[in-house]
């Protein structure tokens, strides 16, 4: 049985719109695939959603991107070494964080809520850290402060990290293959069905990709920052979540002052897996983000003219 069959028979896939979407040029960084999903109005305050890992953007997010749209101006791209993102032989947070600051400023957006699901999550974290003036509010799901909490943890991260070491000298060529790979793979192709685009998308990302990926989230850590965080955040928890303990998304949620939780009985591939459970409460979220992002902002112009 080929991977498409299989993925039809064993996996549920939402049918959901997929919006169209177009490369895009960072100046000095490389180049990017997104998308740019108008709102109910031209002032329609922006929300840009970053990726989990091994995924693209619209692989992760496009469940939730027609809901999204009817408050918000929605933002997908695809982070580097994920996707159509940028081509590079070191994958660094810093680096995927600055890559969103930089398309902000392409799209000439000054600021905007960020979202993040699981490795998203991390990435919009640094967004805050490096640019808090571009970031309106956080929208945080199967979230982290970081991962090398257990020895097995710690054991597995340095096993990656040291493996993605050995084969840097190799990355020059990886990434000419994979360039020309998901190039070829975006040209002049039609998904007939859902399971046929969502296994491209997730085949677009190489193993390397994910290995380097994998090998910089051991060394995330946001504790010592996170009590600073001073937008309006939200954080969706996900109780069956197998990857990331629930238990520790409610404590980074707890360590952002003022955050709000919003709980679901999921799993942490329930994004797209269990849309119809995770999205209403992501959208309730992120609504509940903008409608602080409003009281938040009038305060401060309150407090500049006093």
């Amino acid at each position: 049985m080929n991977p498409l069959s299989m993925l039809r028979n064993s996996v549920y896939m939402p049918y959901a719109r997929i919006p169209p979407g177009q490369i895009v040029e960072l100046p000095g960084r490389g180049t990017t695939y997104v998308t740019d999903t108008a709102g109910p109005d031209p002032d329609s305050p922006t929300i840009v959603l970053l990726h989990a890992l091994g995924c693209t953007g619209l692989l992760t997010w496009f469940p939730a991107i027609e809901g999204l749209s009817k408050r918000f101006r929605v933002i997908t791209l695809d982070q580097r070494c994920h996707g159509q993102g940028i081509h590079t032989e070191h994958f660094s947070l810093v680096d995927c964080a600055d890559d969103v600051a930089a398309l902000l400023d392409v799209l000439e957006i000054d600021s905007a809520v960020i979202a993040g699901y699981s490795m998203g999550s991390i990435v919009a974290q640094r967004m805050w850290r490096q640019h808090p003036s571009r970031v309106q509010g956080l929208v945080l799901a199967a979230t982290t402060d970081r991962f090398r909490r257990s020895m097995v943890e710690m054991l597995f991260f340095a096993a990656m990290e040291g493996s993605m070491l050995a084969t840097r000298g190799a990355a020059r060529s990886r990434i000419a293959s994979w360039a020309a790979k998901t190039a070829a793979e975006a040209t002049d192709f039609e998904p007939s069905d859902i399971q046929e685009w969502a296994l491209r998308e997730f085949r677009s990302t190489s193993a390397w990709g994910v290995g380097q990926a994998l090998s910089a989230l051991g060394r995330h850590h946001s504790r010592p920052w996170l009590r600073r965080i001073d937008v309006p955040t939200a954080v969706v928890v996900l109780n069956n979540d197998h990857v990331i303990p629930p238990a520790r998304q409610r404590e980074l949620a707890r360590a952002i002052p003022g955050a709000t939780i919003h709980d679901i009985d999921a799993g942490h591939a329930s994004c797209v897996l269990e849309s119809e459970v995770f999205v209403p409460a992501f959208l309730e979220a992120a609504a509940t983000v903008n409608a602080r992002r409003r009281d938040f902002a009038d305060r401060v112009e309150s407090s500049d003219s006093a």
